[in-house]
């Protein structure tokens, strides 16, 4: 979409000011103004005043992902995300989504690991609407069996489409599945085929009752309302859902520590060889996150990052490489991948990426790979509150993952302040030999 031409203007100024002046001396966009709250019912409300343009983004923030599903019931809040569109007490199934666009609006879903999002963005005036289909859902959502075997299957039918029948579909599966011994990070968000046909609309309604309940929801609200009839909404439609009957589990296992690197093969239909390097990291909020993320750019974020340099410009060991530091709610991990060139072997790419993080632990990055770190961070601060959707997300956010709605303003300073100190000693807390995973996947089918 089209910036309009003041906006981009602005923008554009900020930019450049950024890229001209050191990260310290870089202008602070301004803080986010907003109330939280919690219903008498546990549902957390955080309200903030937008009046950039007559328009309103809702997100209800569902504190339930992929890591609070059980062995051999995985996929269920994926699942989820299809049902709750598939109709409630008052609202017949797929009506949500078309109410939503018949007066001109968004809406929309997502699920991850730690949560399961869902939002509208809509016109200023349909506030009230967008509560009450909320609520609803959350209320009174409708699970039969018919709905739950029809939905099912579009989900296993979404697993084939973007896992099984993709080219290396699998390979953050492979990754997760080797890296994890206990905590449910090791399972997909889609889940398994055998758990997704194994489960019964029981189980299902079991999981809703225990996680979709207003003691395990944060609304956020950012746009043009005003404060008071906006609070007076939510507690009219979220305020009479009875408290939950019981307490949401939160007995998550944790990871034992990793003693010692491991080593795995395995084969892929595949039409090249894969390698990954990955590291036990800790969780987003804790104070190593905040070098970790500087050094997810540095390594592996895009063909300038040190990992894609090497491997595929300077040594063309590989025909691509990047890696991601996936910093949740939980500690995960740092990973990094190489497609091996036909002319190469797995074994020099593997020794390629673990060279590259044993010089950073040795040398640390430099000021200048830091400023330009710290300088695509804040471009990317900047540009997430251009919208009301931005604004709602980082708020909901620091809310759910860093329970401390703070960090939404606070991590700005916290990133500008960072030194190459500060990048050299977690890696060198962190990427050392005992704690890594070294994977080789080649092609052709398992022996």
């Amino acid at each position: 979409m089209a910036v309009p031409r003041r906006r981009g203007v602005v923008i554009a100024a900020v930019l450049l000011a950024l890229a001209a002046a050191s990260p310290r001396a870089a202008v602070r966009p301004p803080k986010l103004q907003y109330r939280l709250e919690a219903l008498p019912n546990g549902l957390t409300v955080v309200l903030s005043e937008d009046h950039s343009t007559p328009i309103v983004n809702v997100q209800v923030w569902y504190h339930v992902g992929s890591k609070n599903e059980r062995p051999g019931r995985t996929g269920f809040a994926h699942l989820f995300e299809h049902l709750m569109f598939k109709g409630s007490k008052n609202v017949p199934s797929d009506a949500h989504t078309s109410r939503i666009a018949e007066i001109g609006g968004q809406s929309n879903a997502y699920t991850q690991e730690d949560a399961t999002v869902f939002w509208e963005t809509l016109p200023a005036q349909y506030l009230p609407l967008a509560l009450w289909l909320e609520a609803d859902r959350m209320a009174t959502l409708r699970i039969d069996k018919d709905t739950f075997t029809k939905e099912r299957e579009v989900v296993k039918e979404e697993r084939r489409l973007r896992v099984d029948n993709q080219p290396y579909g699998r390979l953050n599966e492979l990754i997760f599945d080797q890296a994890f011994t206990t905590h449910p990070y090791k399972h997909p968000t889609v889940g398994s085929m055998a758990d997704l046909e194994a489960a019964s609309v029981d189980d299902v309604r079991d999981f809703y009752n225990t996680y979709y309940v207003p003691a395990n929801a944060t609304v956020a609200i950012v746009g043009d309302f005003d404060m008071e009839q906006a609070r007076a909404l939510v507690t009219q439609y979220f305020g009479r859902i009875p408290k939950a009957a019981r307490e949401v589990p939160r007995d998550i296992p944790r990871e034992p520590p990793q003693a010692a690197e491991k080593r795995v093969t395995l084969r892929e239909g595949w039409p090249l060889a894969a390698v990954v390097v990955a590291y036990h990291i800790t969780n987003d909020g804790n104070p190593d996150s905040y070098p970790l993320h500087i050094v997810g750019k540095v390594m592996s974020d895009g063909e300038s990052s040190r990992i894609y340099r090497s491997l595929v410009y300077e040594k063309q060991l590989a025909v691509t490489a990047f890696g991601e530091a996936n910093l949740i709610e939980d500690p995960n991990l740092f990973y990094a991948v190489a497609l091996v060139q036909p002319s190469h072997t797995p074994e020099e790419a593997i020794a390629a990426l673990i060279a590259d993080f044993d010089t950073l632990r040795a040398e640390g990055i430099s000021e200048h790979e830091l400023d330009r770190a710290k300088n695509q961070f804040a471009r990317d601060y900047i540009l997430q509150r251009e919208t009301i959707n931005g604004k709602a997300a980082e708020l909901a956010h620091a809310v759910v993952i860093h329970h401390d709605v703070t960090t939404a303003d606070g991590e700005f300073d916290i990133f500008q302040d960072l030194t190459p100190a500060d990048v050299k000693r977690v890696a060198q807390k962190y990427f050392t030999p005992e704690n890594r995973l070294v994977m080789t996947i080649l092609p052709g089918s398992a022996p």
